[in-house]
This record gives structure tokens, sequence and C-alpha cells, in this order.
């Protein structure tokens, strides 16, 4: 047992063969899975009985609402099933519209299109999107060329969270391919960094860390442009939608906050959160929400200093992907596509200036943990998604203070 600790402490065990050889094969099983079930559908229902793509029929839904003038109603449970039964069939399952108003000029421009078409639209454009963020990591770092660095693309494209986006017909590609691109240009173009992060705004609960970033670290021309960007967002759906749309979607978010999240209708075991482990564990909503409280008050502290010190860049990028996960109540297992910038940039941290004991197999772990998210916290009420991110949040932090601790006992130099 203590060998295998120290393995593990070392990271020894994780060669440049087995970063080839594991991934292969979880593309390749993945990839047969995604097969499967396209070939036991009827090239729209799958043997299940769910739209292909599952997730992405409440998009296609609420886009086809609009074309017909019910904004508005894409908002409405009740009348959002009925149009995916319309659509679907009438044993279709309930998948609902959460997101703001300016999302719908993007369903409705999919909605233009055959369903199974504007799946693969989705799917391919933002999947390519994510690839190119994760390019760029690599190559911002002027790694792109190096042996190691030449598993970029099958480490990004086998990442297990990508085939669970792909399954659920997400949107996890957009979300880490704003968020990578941003942070890669965070310090050379920030405006346009902001206009980035300002587009995430149609995922309100990962917002929360990067305004307090930008606050902290005074970057006020990206923090400009990101708001700018969320206010020009909410003038366009207004003009384009109404202010019924609005009135809608706050109204309906009571239905998402109490039904979806707090009650667990959705099953807690797929949400990737404190609140959610406190509630599968019994723990009453204020509980919970206590608890996703003082986890999100101290990412926030560990960001601020984190963001505030001089540690690498990578770093700090990393613990933010990380940070914006642990600091929301609402993420599923899809959402874990945020973690491969992080992923990334860890990557290339410990490349250019070493890996703390421990870090490589949690990394590892990190990468691997969409595989078993869901199922295992299914099972045995544990999540190991959250708890792959509390581990390597932990690391980075404990990361930077060795790399202060040393920093400030190094002898000055002399002139």
């Amino acid at each position: 047992m203590a060998r295998f600790l120290d393995i593990l402490r070392s990271g020894d065990w994780l060669t440049l063969s087995r970063a080839r050889l594991w991934p292969i094969a979880v593309l390749i099983a993945s990839a047969g899975g995604l097969v499967y079930l396209i070939a036991t559908s009827d090239g729209l229902i799958d043997y299940q009985g769910r739209p292909l793509g599952t997730d992405f029929s409440n998009v296609y839904t609420a886009g086809r609402m609009v074309l017909d003038g019910r904004a508005a109603d894409a908002f409405d449970p009740r009348l959002e099933h009925a149009a995916e039964q319309a659509i679907f069939g009438e044993k279709t399952p309930f998948y609902g519209w959460h997101y703001p108003p300016f999302f719908l000029a993007l369903a409705a421009a999919l909605a233009l299109m055959p369903y199974q078409l504007a799946l693969l639209v989705w799917q391919g454009v933002t999947l390519v999107l994510y690839l190119l963020a994760i390019r760029a990591i690599v190559a911002s770092r002027g790694r792109e060329e190096s042996g190691e660095a030449s598993l970029w693309l099958l480490l990004a494209l086998a990442y297990p969270a990508v085939f669970v986006n792909l399954g659920h017909g997400h949107n996890g590609f957009l979300t880490a391919a704003l968020i990578g691109f941003a942070l890669v240009i965070l310090d050379t173009r920030p405006i346009l960094a902001g206009i980035l992060f300002g587009l995430l705004a149609y995922k309100p609960q990962f917002g929360v860390m990067i305004p307090l970033v930008l606050l902290a670290t005074g970057r006020w021309r990206t923090l400009f442009a990101a708001s700018a960007t969320v206010a020009a967002l909410i003038v366009a759906a207004t003009l384009a939608f109404g202010v019924e749309a609005w009135r809608a979607f706050f109204t309906f978010a009571e239905y998402t906050r109490t039904v979806v999240l707090e009650t667990g209708e959705t099953g807690w075991h797929k949400i990737q959160s404190v609140f959610s482990w406190a509630r599968m564990w019994g723990a009453p909503v204020s509980l919970a929400y206590a608890m996703q409280g003082a986890v999100t008050l101290l990412v926030a502290a560990a960001l601020i200093w984190l963001w505030r010190s001089r540690e690498s860049f990578a770093l700090k990028a990393a613990a933010l992907c990380l940070g914006a996960m642990l600091a929301t109540p609402y993420s599923l297992d899809y959402d874990l596509m945020v973690l491969a910038p992080a992923i990334a940039f860890l990557t290339i941290d410990g490349c250019e200036r070493g890996f703390v004991p421990w870090e490589k197999s949690a990394l590892a772990f990190l990468w691997a943990v969409p595989l078993v998210a869901r199922g295992f916290a299914q099972v045995t009420f544990i999540p190991p998604g959250v708890i792959a991110m509390l581990v390597m949040f932990a690391l980075i932090l404990h990361k930077a203070s060795v790399r202060s601790t040393a920093r400030i006992g190094a002898p000055a130099l002399r002139t």
C-alpha cells in the first residue's frame, strides 16, 4: 500500500505511452457508444424514446416557438413540453428551457434547419471552437511543437466530457471555448477578452468569479467590455422578443431553482456541486445553501489572493476555470467541459515550472472523472467530480504557496 501511494504521489506511473494509449482507448469506446446510439435510433428518436441529442431538443423547440412568435412561451414548462411532444412524439420526456432570452436568437437560427442538421451543425461548430481554444492555449505558451504537446489534440478530443456533451447535444463546447479564448488573450487583447466573457452570460451561473477576478486585478477595460456586452445582449433581446420574454424568464426561474435544483428532479447525482452533494446526503435546503455559500466565499478569497500574486498566469487561469465550477450550486456533468482549459493550463504550468507531489495523479483524475461522475455518484452518493475539483483547487493553492515561500526565502540579488 505504501508503494502504491508513493507511486501516486510522484506521478511516475503517468508515462508518455500511457498518456497516449488510455485516451485512444477512451476515444474508441466513446465513439463506439455514440455510433451505437445513432444506429439503434430511427434517425430522430433513440432506443430509449428520447430525441437524439436529448437536451438539444429544448433548444430546437424554443427556437421553433420563437419562429412561431411565441418566444415567451418557451420559458413555461407546460407549454415547452407540449411543443416538444408535438415535434418529437407524445412519449418525449420534458427538457426544460432555462436560458436568458438573448440565447433564443441562436435557438431560432438553429430551428431554421431540420432537427438532425441543426444538431450536427451545433455540435460540430462548437466542437471545433473548443478544439481551437485548447490549441490556442498550447500555442500561447510556445509548446505546440514540442514532443509532449503533440498529444494536445488527442487528449482534448478524447476528454470524456466531450462525449457526455455530444450525447446530450449540449453547450459545453461553447462554454469551454469562450472561457479558454478569453483567458488566452486576456493580457494582449483585453477588450476582446471582455466581449468573450460577456457572451458567457448565457450561462449566468458561471459568471460569479470572473467579474470578481477582473475587479480584483484592475482589468478595467476587460470588465467594461464584458459589462457592455451583457448590456447589449439584454437590449437586443428586449427589442427582438419584448419585455414579456424577460418577465417569463424571471417567473419560471423560480421553477428552475425549486424543482430542478432544490428538490432534485433532475437528479442530484447529475449535478456537480457541493450543494447537490449536501442534498444527496439528506441535508435540508438551507444547510446545503450554507455549505455551498461557504465554499463559494473560500474560492473567491483564494482566487483574489492568487490572481493578485506573482504566480504564473497558467496557474491563475486554471484556478479561475475550477473556481467558476466550484462557486455555483448548479453545474451538470456536461459542464465539466469547463475543466478542459484548466487541464491544459495546468499541464503547461507543470511542464514549464515543475509538478508538486500528487499533482500528476490529480490531473489524470480530473481528466478522467467525467467518465464516472454521474454513475458513481448515483450508486454511492459520493460525487467524484466535486472531489476531483476540490482536490485540484487545493493543490493549485498549495503549489502557489510553496512557490511564494520560495521567492520570499530567496536571497536578494546584488547589483
